[in-house]
């Protein structure tokens, strides 16, 4: 028995070692086929967005080199041509209806590639092969320039058409800085890690009857974003410091450091707060 059970052991990884070399190969070329009939359908639907794409992977590479399939090197460069011309013209249009729908909504768009910005603290991606855009790392589904012009209006009214008054704004940041002192025997001047800062104001922010029951419906939400474009406000108001005499001091690192917005308007690493006479 024992001698039968070696015997088919044996002749089981010996078919297995024949049959692998062969199936690896069935998967390779199932691959190439489901390649070319995926290209087939973009080109009935003159999908060049995605055609483009797909024709700068290895795999498109790949079909090319391989001598069963060496007609479609001829067929993928002139679809690869036709694609990239589709693109480049339509990336034209995109940024033209996008430029002339931010003028009409009274928004000025800075277009670099694929990135944009629109005022300080709204930035955002555009992808086309995935027809998605990202809006200060929020993803919209779509790559219509008039989406994107509401996207970015949604954007604007959390950030920038809320009541905002800079002494309040910096005197709040300045009482919860006290705080945090007075909880953990601090002096002024010490250096408070930034993103427990950010935590403990936003705790701060809410009303009573939600830290007595702590209902989600009472929740009063600060983003990172909106305390950036907060101290954007407040450094392009000039005020110069809190009610009391004090000045503020973000000081860059990363640890446990959040991305804000400096006094330049451009976006860093900042790992510290304090405030100094």
């Amino acid at each position: 028995m024992t001698d039968n059970t070696t015997f088919l052991d044996n002749t089981q990884e010996q078919l297995k070692a024949i049959v692998q070399p062969f199936q690896k190969e069935l998967k390779q070329q199932q691959r190439k086929s489901d390649f070319i009939q995926q290209c087939i359908l973009l080109a009935s639907k003159n999908d060049f967005l995605k055609l483009d794409e797909h024709l700068k992977t290895k795999l498109a590479s790949d079909i090319i080199e391989d001598e069963s399939l060496a007609k479609c090197a001829a067929i993928f460069d002139a679809l690869r041509e036709y694609a990239s011309e589709k693109v480049d013209l339509y990336r034209l249009e995109f940024i033209d209806d996008l430029t002339r729908l931010c003028k009409e909504a009274d928004l000025e768009i800075t277009i670099d590639s694929n990135k944009f910005s629109v005022l300080k603290g709204i930035t955002g991606e555009f992808d086309f092969a995935t027809r998605t855009t990202t809006i200060n790392k929020k993803a919209l589904k779509s790559i219509d320039p008039r989406r994107i012009v509401t996207a970015i209006q949604q954007h604007k009214r959390l950030l920038y058409d809320s009541p905002y008054d800079p002494q309040k704004f910096i005197d709040s940041i300045f009482a919860t800085y006290k705080d945090m002192l007075k909880q953990n025997n601090g002096n002024t001047g010490d250096k408070v890690p930034v993103q427990d800062f950010y935590i403990a104001h936003v705790i701060l922010m809410q009303s009573k009857p939600f830290l007595l029951n702590m209902d989600k419906a009472r929740f009063k939400g600060y983003t990172t974003d909106q305390f950036s474009v907060d101290l954007w406000r407040y450094y392009e108001s000039g005020i110069g410091g809190t009610s009391d005499g004090y000045r503020l001091n973000l000081t860059g690192g990363r640890n446990k450091a959040l991305w804000l917005l400096d006094t330049n308007g451009e976006t860093k690493q900042m790992s510290s707060i304090s405030f100094e006479k």
